[in-house]
């Protein structure tokens, strides 16, 4: 199995429009980062996307895909579902399953109303929307999907194992129950806006790594980061084994 880092940013993107400070300026292509969405390769061939935000487009360019056989839904924020007109072309093979909580599922109905019209407009998405509870494993080619429940500041959102493979982003917290699920991971994928000062939505750099702690992956790494993080050469120098920022086109096998 292997996971593709299609975007590790945060809802603004790096650079965020306007800002010259040194991330936004930098030459480093690992600190130009792109909204946070993944795709996962199974052993199988299957190609499973994880979030579909507006840079859905050029993250395909840049990272090409001949097709995607279904699509992970997080939550359902602008930056993560905002690109799912973009799976168009894909949809020539048939329908694209997109499994998300009913939450989610209301607002991508709200968002692409004309999507699930009663007479479609030639050429849209043809998304067939299946409904995800994190109480209820699920099984999308032929891989047992575990959904994890955890919160984004006070709105339930789900991240999901596959495997040995665990996809975490936007959470602030997470319950004992829902942590257990995270067990026996062994390359993790999760969410650290910048390093230490708090937020209200989302875990900061020194916050995730007590859950790094506590689990012990064999591999960690960080996305939907925000230019306040700082640069990937000196941040990365400061973590510990291990745990690594993620950047955008970075391919990690299972």
């Amino acid at each position: 199995m292997k996971i593709t880092l299609l975007g590790t940013g945060t809802s603004t993107g790096v650079p965020e429009l306007g800002c010259t400070c040194e991330v936004c300026t930098s030459r480093d292509a690992r600190d130009a980062r792109l909204r946070c969405s993944a795709m996962v390769t199974t052993d199988g061939g299957a190609n499973i996307l994880i979030d579909c935000g507006p840079d859905f487009r050029t993250q395909l360019l840049r990272n090409p895909f001949e097709r995607i056989d279904a699509v992970l839904l997080t939550h359902h924020h602008y930056d993560h579902i905002a690109g799912l007109d973009d799976l168009r072309p894909f949809c020539r093979r048939g329908d694209i399953p997109v499994y998300s909580s009913a939450d989610t599922q209301e607002q991508v109905r709200n968002f692409f109303p004309y999507c699930f019209a009663a007479v479609k407009y030639p050429g849209v998405p043809n998304l067939e929307l299946r409904t995800v509870c994190k109480e209820r494993p699920f099984t999308v080619c032929n891989e047992k999907i575990i959904p994890i429940g955890v919160m984004h500041g006070k709105l339930p959102i789900l991240g999901y194992r596959i495997g040995a493979l665990s996809y975490v982003t936007d959470m602030s917290s997470i319950t004992p129950e829902e942590l257990e699920k995270l067990r026996g991971t062994e390359v993790l994928v999760i969410n650290a806006l910048r390093f230490s000062k708090p937020h209200g939505t989302h875990n900061t750099v020194l916050q995730t790594l007590r859950i790094v702690n506590e689990i012990k992956p064999r591999a960690t790494y960080f996305t939907h980061m925000m230019h306040h993080i700082g640069l990937h050469a000196k941040i990365e120098k400061c973590l510990p084994d291990g745990v690594m920022l993620g950047y955008d086109g970075l391919e990690i096998n299972i």
